[in-house]
């Protein structure tokens, strides 16, 4: 039974640490270790769980070498089945998440999983820039009765509206996938004023 246990504990800590890795690398690259606090701290749990789970097969191990031997037998008595089939079920998982990096890398890139506050910040500031502000313009000449003004801002306003959704979403071909309802709105989307 211990040698299951010796053998699922070894795939745990081996697919944690490379989870752990493929966090925390991206997050130094791009100097966010400091400023994103959530994905530093998901990083530290996958190490904490790999060292953990790596340190049972080590100390299962240890005996075969003649060292530390009361601790390696210890561990192996206590390994009954409850406890090879709950990690069986980890290592698993940790084998599944990897299945899913392959499906998904294209939001997995460098640390997008643990979005930078400041890509936000630059979004909005994009989306007024180039869409509030060009909405704005096209109103104001309406309004002062300038209609080529105004279609000429309304359609560089839709072209700039189209990119800035096209790199949100991702390209048609990318890795990203997504199904039927899966951009489904919470709320209707307002085409007139409220108040009319």
């Amino acid at each position: 039974m211990w040698q299951a246990g010796v053998a699922e504990n070894f795939v745990v800590a081996v697919a944690y640490l490379l989870i752990a890795g493929a966090i925390i690398v991206p997050l130094i690259r791009t100097k966010q270790v400091r400023s994103n606090q959530l994905g530093t701290a998901t990083a530290a749990i996958f190490f904490t769980c790999a060292v953990h789970h790596g340190s049972h097969s080590v100390h299962m191990l240890l005996p075969i070498l003649g060292v530390d031997e009361h601790v390696g037998r210890s561990l192996r008595a206590a390994f009954d089945w409850h406890t090879v089939a709950w990690d069986l079920v980890t290592a698993g998982v940790g084998v599944y998440y990897w299945t899913l990096r392959r499906t998904y890398g294209a939001l997995m890139r460098g640390a997008s999983l643990f979005e930078d506050l400041k890509e936000k910040q630059r979004q909005a500031l994009e989306i007024n820039d180039n869409i509030v502000q060009g909405l704005v313009v096209a109103e104001t000449a309406l309004a002062f009765d300038q209609h080529e003004l105004s279609k000429e801002a309304l359609a560089t306003t839709l072209v700039s509206a189209r990119q800035i959704i096209s790199d949100l979403l991702g390209e048609a071909n990318s890795e990203t996938r997504l199904g039927p309802g899966d951009l489904r709105r919470n709320t209707p989307a307002i085409t007139r004023s409220p108040s009319r």
